[in-house]
């Protein structure tokens, strides 16, 4: 199903359910990719949930899309934009608020689940708005403390919980990036989950039983 045209580009799958309203996943793909990639685990996940998968705001040449850029030169090497992904991040927080409007959907049960930068994006908005999310699952990717709000830190994020995993053969993000967010969730007191798993950049069908079974028994 396509959609009523908001601020981001998304595709959707209603939920099952009639009566009330329904909790939302939204899916951030990474970069490169677009808003079909992610949305091919919708069909094994709960029917309860309305499912939307968005389309990140920054075309790629010759395809794709980015939710920041990612600049390589000999001087810097490989960095991020900060002010992109600040950008993007503040696009979903409203992106979601949207969306709830328009589909009738429930605000207190709001759930994100990022792939690579998508993940890196998920970890900026929960966590610079915690009282908007109630999930994450993050695949493949790690909070930059450089996107996150200024004052995220005395925020109140005891509503919130994540699940986070990686692999530990990553060769396009290190898990040592990865394994640096338990210690900063922590101290959060945000109550989380940290698995590795034996593989690239990817998702094995082990990792996401195990994301499904944590969903779940948060919805």
């Amino acid at each position: 199903m396509t959609t009523a045209p908001l601020s981001l580009e998304h595709i959707i799958r209603p939920s099952s359910l009639k009566s009330e309203k329904a909790p939302v996943l939204f899916l951030l793909h990474g970069y490169g990719s677009n808003e079909e990639d992610l949305f091919s685990f919708a069909e094994e996940l709960p029917t309860e949930l309305c499912i939307i998968s968005v389309r990140a705001p920054y075309t790629l040449q010759p395809f794709g899309y980015a939710w920041y850029a990612i600049n390589f030169d000999a001087q810097n090497g490989k960095w991020s934009d900060d002010e992109q992904a600040i950008t993007s991040r503040d696009k979903i927080h409203a992106f979601i608020e949207e969306a709830c409007k328009t589909y009738g959907l429930d605000t207190h049960n709001v759930s994100l689940l990022g792939f690579s930068q998508g993940t890196i994006l998920s970890y900026a908005v929960a966590l610079s708005y915690p009282k908007k999310i109630k999930n994450v699952i993050a695949l493949s990717g790690y909070i930059n403390e450089g996107i996150l709000t200024e004052d995220y830190q005395s925020k109140d994020h005891s509503g919130l919980q994540i699940y986070a995993s990686h692999g530990q053969v990553d060769q396009v993000i290190p898990i040592a990036w990865a394994q640096k967010a338990p210690d900063v969730l922590s101290q959060l007191e945000i109550p989380h989950v940290f698995e590795e798993f034996p593989t690239g950049h990817g998702v094995a069908p082990q990792n996401f039983y195990s994301f499904k079974s944590w969903l779940e028994k948060r919805l």
